[in-house]
């Protein structure tokens, strides 16, 4: 491993699963740590942060969701759930609470590869873009992506996901213009037909849900339907 090997916490009860993801991700030039309970990771944050975790749901001591739901108030830290639970509500609700992916059990080991790079890649390229473009200003709003951090015309912060930041920064970038699905996709280096696509839906109502006073009738992230997205308002960059 060199120095610059992002550093991957493995969550997961079952040695043998654990096992097959710290190998498989070893080889492909990443660095591991196995946990096998939530608490035992939670603990290691304050020796360590990782650049990504793989959360198991069904951990012996908490449920999964609550740990993808503390790291929201780390937003450096990217998260995927791994786990064996399929059912789109359970699905949707990770996705919700902040996770950047979610793959099923059975996995394939090219596939947790390729998700990782894909999930490093999304928040890298936010990170690369900070001393060109770190903070955006549209309708009394402040996006600050240096810091993952919303600011309302009142002054009230919050803080924002990995993936909603991403997904903000293309709106941002791309305002006033129109994004399909394809687009958002594709810029964000998720391929349809590999990965949950709804985790766009999921994104972009939670950003309604911090940004429009009225989310049902948004008056920034708008749904031109049958078509796609569209960032309404003008924005400036420092």
């Amino acid at each position: 491993m060199t120095e610059t090997s992002p550093y991957i916490a493995i969550v997961e009860d079952d040695r043998d699963i654990a096992e097959i993801l710290a190998v498989a991700l070893g080889r492909a030039g990443y660095e591991t740590e196995s946990f096998d309970s939530g608490s035992s990771f939670i603990r290691s944050l304050a020796r360590r942060e990782p650049h990504l975790c793989l959360i198991d749901l069904s951990l012996p001591d908490r449920d999964g969701l609550s740990i993808v739901a503390e790291l929201r108030s780390r937003p450096h830290i990217a998260s995927i759930i791994v786990s064996g639970r399929q059912e789109l509500d359970t699905k949707l609700v990770g996705l919700e609470l902040g996770a950047d992916d979610y793959i099923v059990k059975p996995f394939e080991d090219k596939e947790i590869v390729a998700r990782v790079r894909s999930v490093l890649r999304r928040l890298n390229g936010v990170s690369s873009q900070e001393t060109k473009r770190r903070v955006a200003s549209f309708a009394g709003w402040t996006a600050d992506f240096g810091v993952f951090e919303l600011v309302s015309p009142s002054g009230e912060r919050s803080s924002l996901s990995g993936g909603e930041a991403s997904v903000l920064r293309i709106f941002l970038e791309s305002a006033n213009r129109l994004l399909t699905r394809a687009d958002l996709m594709d810029r964000l280096g998720i391929d349809a037909d590999t990965n949950f696509d709804r985790s766009i839906d999921v994104r972009i109502s939670r950003l309604r849900a911090k940004l429009e006073e009225d989310p049902r009738n948004p008056r920034f992230i708008k749904t031109v339907y049958g078509a796609g997205y569209l960032m309404a308002a003008q924005v400036e960059w420092t």
